[in-house]
């Protein structure tokens, strides 16, 4: 907390050389990819399919998810690259590459950064938030889902068309002023439900054990339901081991890459500790989460016990907000995983990321038109959204097995340096480019 949290108003969270962004933008871009409409539409999902102690195992990775992110983007930092403008990039498939198949000397190194590399690009097919989104704008105004979409397609290509700077710029803006906005919202409806809290609470540990049994419009769900369920939502919000977020902070100007990583951490503990749960105990405490409504409907449902009209409005404006700082900071995932896949062919690198920023946002009116036109729910969407993560998280966590002990001699030089434990080694490099 001290080098994040508290270090957000000093210096040296802002500072940043040319070509590189600042530490505190590169964790605004992370926190805002993946605090996004998962996080009122996902969570909601998790509770309608798995009951109260989906929340318990949602919690659970996130705590193991915190030591998750720091590894990956410590390692990623660590590995970074420097092009010949001077401009930093990092992320899974350079420590992959470095590390594993340079340093350790295993051929397999570069083909799994590549396996990473076009399993992780093939996420953009999902468009979760358009749905989201789309889904909250026809339960709180009625408005269809399509042409909510269309629009939203608009505004991200105006934000995304200026890349990285841009992007960082409307992070840093927007993702403090949403997350303090939600948290508040939510806690004044716990507030107001406070008399339920002891009783929600021994629901959600009671049953992540048990399972919980079939009561009002919910269905019930088996123990397996119920950790499947808290599990998946809790690793596709906060993205911990899927290697997305070091592809930004490999960008940061840190003057160490586990400080870097602490970053990582804290934007776990956001996303999911904080912001997640908000979502979930408000489901909860109002005793809507057995209603029957599916995806972020019951969210709405939940906010309307209290707000009223204006709740409906409040989560409208927050999804939105989500929605736009997901899609910006996924894009400049994605536009590092195209010129790592194109680095020996940068013309053409820097012309297919040209197209993609015409290509990503249209991907969610294919999307969102389909499951709008089919008539599909959002619970075969979620399972969408689950079987493209698999490829990513697969290779990533195999590449963090395998560099845990660098990461361990970046963990102890660390300590060394700023913690006054241990001793630092003579000789001993801070980035893998010295």
């Amino acid at each position: 907390m001290k080098h994040t949290f508290f270090a957000m108003i000093k210096p040296e969270a802002k500072e940043k050389k040319e070509g590189s962004i600042s530490p505190f933008e590169a964790a605004c871009i992370a926190i805002g990819g993946c605090v996004g409409a998962g996080n009122l539409g996902g969570v909601a999902t998790s509770i309608t399919v798995g009951g109260p102690g989906a929340v318990f195992w949602l919690w659970l990775w996130a705590f193991l998810g915190m030591m998750v992110k720091c590894v990956e983007v410590t390692l990623g930092c660590y590995y970074r690259n420097k092009d010949k403008n001077g401009n930093y990039s990092g992320g899974t498939m350079y420590f992959m590459e470095k590390g594993i198949g340079i340093e350790k000397g295993l051929k397999g190194g570069y083909v799994l950064a590549m396996v990473f590399a076009l399993g992780f690009l093939f996420q953009f097919l999902q468009g979760s938030q358009a749905y989201t989104i789309s889904e909250v704008m026809k339960e709180s105004f009625g408005l269809e889902m399509i042409p909510v979409t269309i629009v939203y397609v608009i505004v991200t290509m105006y934000i995304i068309w200026k890349g990285l700077p841009g992007i960082a710029k409307f992070a840093t803006r927007c993702v403090p002023f949403m997350c303090v906005a939600f948290v508040a919202g939510g806690v004044g409806l716990i507030i107001a439900n406070i008399s339920v809290i002891p009783s929600m609470f021994a629901s959600i540990f009671h049953d992540a054990f048990t399972g919980t049994a079939a009561v009002g419009g919910f269905a019930g769900a088996t123990v397996s339901t119920v950790i499947s369920s808290g599990l998946s939502r809790s690793i596709n919000s906060n993205e911990a081991g899927q290697g997305s977020s070091p592809l930004v902070h490999g960008s940061a100007d840190t003057i160490h890459p586990v400080r870097q990583g602490l970053w990582g951490s804290f934007e776990v503990f956001v996303d999911t500790i904080i912001v997640c749960s908000v979502t979930a105990l408000s489901i909860l405490c109002t005793g809507v989460w057995d209603s029957g409504i599916p995806g972020a409907a019951l969210t709405i449902a939940a906010y309307d016990t209290l707000y009223g009209t204006a709740g409906k409005i409040f989560i409208g404006i927050m999804t939105i907000l989500f929605g736009l700082t997901t899609t910006a900071g996924w894009f400049a995932y994605y536009v590092e995983v195209i010129k790592y896949i194109f680095k020996n062919n940068v013309k053409l690198g820097n012309f297919l990321v040209k197209c993609f920023k015409i290509v990503f946002p249209c991907m969610n009116i294919i999307v969102v038109g389909y499951i709008v036109i089919s008539g599909h729910d959002a619970k075969l969407f979620w399972t969408i959204v689950s079987i493209v993560l698999a490829l990513p998280v697969f290779t990533n966590l195999i590449g963090l097995i395998i560099l845990r002990k660098k990461f361990m001699e970046l963990f102890n030089d660390y300590k060394a340096r700023y913690m006054g434990i241990g001793k630092v080694k003579e000789g001993f490099k801070v980035f893998y480019e010295d």
